[in-house]
């Protein structure tokens, strides 16, 4: 299934967003547009959740998730983080980070069993990484880029990474991620595919 929609006057849907295959996160907006959409497609699934990340609506850039955990920036207040907790489903694991480079979601793309990492990822964050969501970490750039949240998007069917991949790094990605992958845009030619669409399994 695919829906487009868009966050007030943005196409970038994945700055405002973060979708996994048990939760899903919305900034909050001044219109509930955006929210019902993702309410009416997924509601009777997962739950949607309004949220906010240090008082901003970019959940999308500065999260990073799985079915198995969320983890947020040190920037995210004691009062959002409990609001999470007591939204997401109990055996989803919320856990806030230290990490020096705080948009976790432009420095970290995973599904449920690999993730793709900044090469200057902290240790620590790492070591997170793989025990909140369960995954296997590699240190990676995609397209020549070390922002691979931001110009990939994968989950645990398949993928799109930034369009000046190359067929050999295309091979050797799909091959660590274990998931068929294209090299592509979104939104009339954008590179930013993290920025500009939301994914899960179904």
């Amino acid at each position: 299934m695919a829906t487009r929609c868009n966050f007030e006057n943005s196409n970038e849907i994945g700055v405002f967003a973060a979708l996994t295959n048990s939760y899903c996160l919305t900034g909050i907006s001044g219109s509930e547009n955006f929210y019902s959409v993702f309410q009416s497609e997924l509601q009777n699934d997962i739950p949607v959740i309004h949220a906010t990340i240090g008082g901003c609506r970019f959940v999308g850039r500065t999260t990073v998730g799985n079915k198995r955990g969320l983890l947020v920036p040190s920037t995210t207040t004691d009062i959002e983080l409990q609001h999470l907790r007591n939204s997401l489903p109990d055996a989803v694991v919320v856990q806030r980070t230290e990490e020096r480079l705080s948009a976790l979601g432009n420095i970290i793309v995973c599904n449920d069993h690999v993730a793709l990492a900044h090469p200057d990822l902290d240790r620590e964050t790492e070591d997170v990484l793989t025990d909140v969501l369960g995954v296997e970490v590699f240190r990676q750039t995609v397209g020549g880029q070390a922002l691979v949240g931001s110009y990939s998007k994968f989950t645990n069917r398949g993928g799109m990474v930034h369009p000046k991949t190359t067929a050999e790094d295309l091979q050797e990605l799909s091959s660590l991620l274990q998931v068929p992958l294209v090299a592509g845009t979104i939104n009339r030619g954008s590179d930013v595919l993290g920025g500009g669409l939301v994914a899960n399994d179904w």
